[in-house]
């Protein structure tokens, strides 16, 4: 039953101007482009002169401004079943705009008589609350469930009425989805965009039959990114950074080597693999493959993947591990024989 009462609530959410659930999902999603990468977020949770809070009050800000760039840009993947949290709390409603919001709905029996008195009793009649605690104003803040925008599984887990929390005071301990540092950091994991890993090659496109191929990829472009994630009206903020650690080479068939034999690179001094150079045409290439069987008219995929490691750190201290993401892309080789010259 909670959970209808949760989606009538939200369905008749839909119906209202400037509706919460936009602004949850607006709160995650951002103003990005398609790269997700479109600096700082618009505001989401500001604060008027006497320090109450406006109908859009409790989104959380993304700054992005040290985030990956460029049209090959792309989200990890982690390497573990963890996802981030499909749902959250966190304020957003001032008494007076919880009023605004709540009324037109029982006003509009969209929900049914007996729920609308049940709600009318909690915030209305002192059970507990009192005429929406009108007279709490600027004292603290009603909290409400936000969405993740693309709904995963846990999505409408987040179905606790809404509830008001002074300021300063800690939000009910059973409730472990209410907003804090460590659930921004892994709201900012989701936002993280890391460069695309196409690898340089040499030989380049074409190599041959046995000929150790080099594979590094650009330093430049490998350092570490990172989101801040924030709640300005509560003063809590969290910035999730990601690392290179290392490449891994999928040769795209089983005829071939990799070097090292693992088919991991990791990084040294800043750098995944070696340029080469004229001179090195006889040395093992630290990153790289070779091919023992032609491609044919055709190419093989390769596949270069990089390993991110991700960690976070927050207000008061707080920070930790979060698990490690992948992101990768293919790329064709063609692999001929090498001809032999007759005499």
């Amino acid at each position: 039953m909670p959970a209808v009462r949760k989606l009538a609530r939200i369905a008749a959410v839909f119906s209202i101007a400037c509706v919460p659930v936009f602004i949850s999902q607006a709160a995650y999603a951002g103003g990005r482009g398609g790269d997700g990468n479109e600096g700082q977020t618009e505001q989401h949770g500001n604060a008027s002169d006497d320090g109450t809070l406006s109908s859009t009050a409790g989104g959380v800000v993304f700054d992005r401004s040290k985030n990956g760039t460029g049209g090959s840009v792309g989200p990890v993947t982690p390497t573990t079943s963890w996802t981030p949290p499909a749902c959250w709390y966190a304020p957003k409603y001032t008494p007076a705009k919880l009023k605004a919001y709540l009324e037109p709905i029982w006003e509009a029996g969209s929900t049914g008589d007996k729920w609308d008195a049940s709600q009318r009793d909690r915030y209305v009649n002192g059970h507990p609350y009192k005429d929406f605690n009108q007279d709490k104003a600027g004292k603290g803040y009603w909290w409400d469930s936000y969405v993740n925008e693309d709904f995963p599984p846990g999505w409408d887990k987040c179905d606790k009425p809404i509830f008001w929390v002074d300021k300063g005071d800690p939000p009910p301990a059973d409730i472990p989805e209410a907003i804090t540092p460590e659930i921004l950091a892994e709201l900012a994991y989701a936002q993280i965009r890391v460069p695309g890993t196409k690898v340089t090659l040499a030989p380049d496109g074409t190599t041959k039959v046995n000929l150790p191929t080099w594979a590094w990829l650009d330093g430049a472009q490998f350092k570490p990114v990172s989101v801040t994630a924030s709640v300005p009206v509560l003063g809590i903020s969290a910035t999730t950074t990601a690392e290179p650690t290392s490449l891994k080479i999928d040769p795209g068939t089983p005829d071939a080597e990799t070097y090292p034999a693992s088919g991991v690179c990791d990084i040294n001094n800043g750098r995944i693999g070696e340029p080469y150079a004229k001179g090195k045409a006889d040395e093992t290439p630290p990153c790289g493959v070779k091919y023992l069987r032609s491609s044919g008219d055709g190419s093989y995929q390769l596949k270069a993947t990089i390993t991110w490691k991700i960690h976070w750190t927050g207000s008061g201290g707080a920070g930790g591990d979060l698990p490690d993401g992948t992101f990768g892309s293919t790329q064709n080789v063609t692999v001929q024989e090498i001809q032999a010259v007759n005499r």
